[in-house]
């Protein structure tokens, strides 16, 4: 199978995507001639103009709001958000329009719309260019989720979510768009909801979401050398998010840590520790541990801003702790 890079991936989709389908139609700001500051948009304005690859002036609110009511007329726009930390932005068109529509319609009214942004520190791009804000949009009722963790889930989920009568948010990791992945030429669609277990094990289980799995998966590879197997899985959507398959997990190995790049307090890792909890309660043996960014501005010094995040040795260090007795509590 063919390997292609996590740029390629989200390019791929939204292409195949717009051929099979009209009403697709893309905005943002530098879509068209740069293909967005990370190029992954580049060559569509060549196949497709203007018209439907459009440039947008620099106000996020106000493409926004243009694209869902597109969306609410019968079109399926895709928002280019630069980047993930101008969704303060735009939270009233997303959180208070797109995501309400429907309720507040009896069902009469929906709004296909996919807001494409992205997520991610060490990339020495500061506190206001290095967020990862995906809890925030996870607990707005009515908005899905998604957070692609490979080239091949880029791809699979961004053509469910172009597909889906309901608005979606998708995140990408600044870092991943480079990495490559096998993704097959043929279509193929990734459903929401359904988690991937991407190694099996017995002792512990390693939650990571977008690019915490491959730090699971690295730490994982580290503790099989050592005796301790680790079953890795990605949940591909926080939204809907695939209890069954996680609580399951717990259940065989009675043990997990959640990373997770997003801030630790009130965060994703704390409403996956909490639903394993409740869950699979009796069947742990230690409690569920929690990793997520510090609860910090992200710095811009390049060895401040490596602390922020968690790390491989350090998902190893607490992995051998769980497996050992030790009680401990995630920094």
């Amino acid at each position: 199978m063919r390997e292609i890079t996590l740029s390629k991936a989200v390019n791929e989709a939204i292409a195949e995507e717009m051929r099979r389908d009209e009403t697709v139609f893309l905005l943002g700001e530098d879509v068209a001639e740069a293909g967005t500051p990370f190029k992954v948009l580049a060559g569509l304005v060549e196949e497709f103009g203007t018209d439907r690859i459009m440039d947008t002036p620099i106000s996020e609110p106000g493409f926004t709001g243009i694209a869902v009511g597109a969306a609410l007329t019968g079109m399926r726009p895709v928002v280019d958000l630069m980047f993930g930390d101008f969704l303060f932005l735009v939270m009233d068109q997303l959180c208070n329009q797109a995501a309400k529509a429907c309720y507040m319609s009896g069902g009469k009214l929906t709004v296909p719309m996919v807001l494409r942004t992205n997520l991610g520190a060490t990339r020495r791009s500061a506190a206001q260019h290095s967020q990862s804000l995906h809890a925030l949009v996870a607990h707005i009722p009515g908005l899905k989720v998604a957070m692609p963790s490979s080239a091949y889930e880029a791809k699979g989920l961004m053509k469910t979510a172009i597909r889906d009568n309901n608005p979606v948010v998708i995140f990408e990791d600044k870092l991943m768009y480079n990495d490559k992945a096998e993704v097959p030429e043929e279509e193929f669609l990734i459903p929401f909801g359904v988690a991937n277990v991407r190694r099996q094990g017995k002792d512990i289980t390693l939650i990571g979401t977008s690019s915490m799995v491959q730090i699971a998966d690295e730490a994982a590879k580290i503790l099989a050398a050592e005796g301790i197997e680790c079953e890795v899985i990605d949940p591909r959507t926080i939204v809907p998010l695939d209890e069954a398959t996680l609580v399951e997990s717990v259940k065989k190995t009675s043990r997990a840590i959640v990373i997770d790049e997003g801030h630790q307090s009130y965060g994703i890792t704390g409403e996956i520790a909490s639903r394993l909890n409740e869950k699979a309660f009796y069947h742990l043996d230690a409690p569920v541990l929690r990793m997520g960014a510090m609860d910090v501005p992200v710095p811009f010094s390049p060895a401040l801003e490596d602390l922020t995040v968690p790390t491989v040795d350090q998902v190893v260090e607490a992995a051998r702790k769980l497996c050992a007795g030790d009680m401990i509590h995630a920094a």
